[in-house]
């Protein structure tokens, strides 16, 4: 069990959470596609009042004019540079769909798809910089410097990139450890949550491994190096989450995927509604005006309202819950999951370590409030996790702390100190029990159901064990239900916690699939593992450490609160509040979403069948045209605005069991 840390120095910080990268945020207006699309909206938000206002046309036409410019100039020049390549592709089919109800005067129409497309497009290119501002520094997490040990005992400060494999290196009390490496001499406590999650510092001594950028606790360490920087396991979490990015299958909307032969076709089909019929000896002019309301009944305006609108009223609604879904696709991919795996701590549990056992000894003479008044007395001037979940449970009891004098801390065993002229120690069973203690079998027990035992002696004779666990969120037990219900297949625990910590709490929460002592690149291959099976996985979780997932998945969910700011950029959306009953109720909205999207494809499509085969077998007038194609698209974009009732959550809510 890892000791308990004595006072830090002045300049030393020990933070509560993992410690995170040095923030590198690309600002919004750095992105030229931000700084257009912006422009756009505002030109058309100016515009937009003039014309329902009666203002005459000049007052209004130009700004519009200059909308579609400032939006629709860059994935105009997109789409010709596809046409040069000889494929149609979205950015051009809606720039055509825009400039054509320009054409017919649907002017204020045109200009809110051009709004619409280069906001997406904005929002698309501002996740893309800020997951490579958190994978840049997530560096930062490794010193830049580190003390190396010379033949002849003299020390030198040299960048972490020139040490070698076999170099010898001094870890103070409160630095991070500089390189991937094995301890030689020396005992402290080091803070790895940063790698493998664990809610704990881990007590290292001689013999045990130590990574780069995690947190030396009080003793000083020399490490043998085992790693070049450029291979150590933070190295390698920013390898695997560039990688699991690139590799990713790319993610487009359905209206996308089939956006190359309706293009295609419906521009083979304009030619030659215009040049058949000229063929046959009609009249020019009667050609041209079939063809122009061909080329307006049959647009994808509605196609693409069909699509937009659900997903963007789901992604409003879900926010308001506090759910950040991060663009259109992600909400469409969400109702996909069919399987979830969900990291430990910080997650499934709260992160921070609470006392749940106070057990006095018999024959000790303390009850319950006084063995905690006198460990938390002797704890009372460490910063340690341990020393301040007890601390918070006598705070919380309302208890006194007398004063203590002659405190002292030992890595890897624990701290005495003097509290009313007893001698009070608090640490590790194993180093402070002897082979014949019968307090041995409660150490036991409480290890057993996935404690950490504490022990409490006083003046050499122990006199209780205190339990600290990580605690449990509220409504966990009650989501993996949900979730197993929803996807029909159990939720897997994916933690780089200990066995019997992950085990503990697996059972607690009925949870069968259970993968413990997990470091990133182990998680990563479990869920490459899953999806290999066929499955469509979503990770939950929190860390550093589940980026790499997070990035790999079908679909990444983090924690917002105490996430770490790589997970929050990594993944695909973000639990604000740390509700985990919001992570079956958004997958739910997913598919209420998805069914709305082919509701109005539906009805986009019967509209368009209905009007195409109208203008061909018989004559469509032009203005009933297009009342018809605006009608159908007004329509499809009221249905799909009904998922921004607050009743469209709480139906959520229902279907996911919550």
């Amino acid at each position: 069990m890892p000791s308990t840390l004595t006072q830090p120095t002045a300049d030393r910080t020990t933070p509560t959470r993992p410690p995170e990268a040095i923030r590198r945020r690309t600002r919004v207006l750095a992105l030229p596609e931000a700084r257009w699309a912006a422009a756009a909206t505002a030109l058309f938000l100016f515009a937009l009042p003039l014309q329902l206002a009666g203002a005459p046309a000049w007052t209004w036409g130009p700004l519009y004019a200059l909308s579609y410019a400032t939006g629709g100039w860059e994935p105009g020049w997109e789409g010709l540079k596809a046409l040069k390549d000889k494929t149609l592709d979205v950015d051009l089919l809606m720039i055509v769909a825009a400039l054509g109800a320009a054409s017919i005067g649907q002017v204020m129409d045109g200009a809110l798809l051009i709004v619409i497309f280069a906001t997406s497009g904005a929002l698309e290119a501002l996740a893309t910089a800020r997951t490579a501002d958190s994978v840049r520094g997530l560096l930062d997490l490794a010193p830049a410097t580190a003390t190396r040990l010379t033949a002849d005992g003299g020390e030198q400060t040299v960048a972490v990139e020139e040490l070698t494999v076999g170099d010898i290196v001094l870890v103070r009390p409160g630095e991070r450890v500089g390189a991937d490496g094995r301890v030689l001499d020396g005992a402290s406590e080091v803070d790895q949550a940063t790698i493998t999650g664990e809610p704990l510092p881990v007590a290292k001594e001689a013999g045990d491994e130590v990574f780069a950028g995690t947190l030396n606790g009080t003793g000083a360490l020399r490490v043998r190096v085992e790693r070049d920087a450029s291979d150590s396991v933070i190295a390698r979490i920013v390898r695997m989450v560039e990688e699991a990015s690139e590799t990713k299958a790319p993610t487009q909307l359905f209206i996308e995927k089939v956006e190359q032969r309706y293009s295609v076709g419906m521009v083979a089909a304009t030619l030659a509604v215009f040049l058949v019929p000229l063929a046959l000896g009609a009249a020019l002019t009667g050609s041209l005006l079939r063809a122009m309301t061909f080329m307006i009944v049959a647009s994808p305006c509605a196609v693409v309202l069909a699509t937009m609108p659900p997903l963007l009223s789901a992604i409003a609604n879900a926010g308001r819950h506090g759910v950040l879904v991060k663009s259109a696709v992600v909400m469409e991919r969400l109702g996909q999951v069919d399987t979830v795996a969900l990291d430990k701590t910080g997650t499934l549990t709260e992160g921070t370590p609470r006392v749940t056992d106070v057990t006095p000894l018999p024959g000790s003479g303390l009850d319950d409030s006084a063995l905690l008044t006198l460990a938390a007395a002797a704890e009372h001037p460490s910063e340690h996790p341990l020393a301040r979940a007890v601390v918070a449970a006598a705070r919380e009891r309302g208890l006194t702390l007398p004063g203590t004098e002659d405190f002292d801390s030992t890595p890897g065993v624990g701290v005495t100190a003097a509290v009313d002229g007893r001698i009070v120690a608090v640490g590790a069973p194993a180093r402070l029990l002897n082979d014949t203690d019968d307090t041995a079998a409660l150490v036991a027990r409480l290890e057993d159901k996935g404690r950490t035992a504490v022990l409490v002696t006083v003046d050499g004779t122990p006199a209780g064990v205190l339990g600290i666990a990580d605690r449990l969120r509220p409504n966990a037990a009650a989501t993996i239900t949900s979730l197993a219900a929803l996807t029909g297949t159990q939720p897997v625990l994916l933690t780089g916690d200990n066995p019997r910590a992950a085990a503990q709490l697996a059972a607690e929460l009925g949870m069968d699939d259970v993968r413990a002592g997990l470091l990133p690149q182990h998680k990563v291959a479990a869920v490459r593992e899953l999806e290999a099976a066929g499955r469509k996985v979503m990770v939950v979780g929190d860390g550093v450490n589940d980026a790499p997932a997070l990035a790999a998945a079908h679909s990444g969910v983090a924690m917002g609160r105490a996430g770490s700011d790589l997970a929050l950029e990594t993944a695909d959306a973000v639990i604000v509040r740390d509700e985990l009953t919001t992570v079956p109720a958004v997958i739910a909205l997913s598919r209420r979403a998805r069914q709305l999207v082919v509701q109005n494809l539906v009805v986009a499509g019967v509209f368009i069948a209905a009007l195409v085969t109208w203008d061909l077998a018989g004559t469509l007038p032009l203005p009933l045209g297009v009342l018809g194609h605006e009608g159908s698209t007004v329509l499809v974009g009221l249905n799909g605005l009904r998922l921004l009732r607050e009743a469209a959550w709480q139906r959520a809510e229902r279907e996911s069991g919550r």
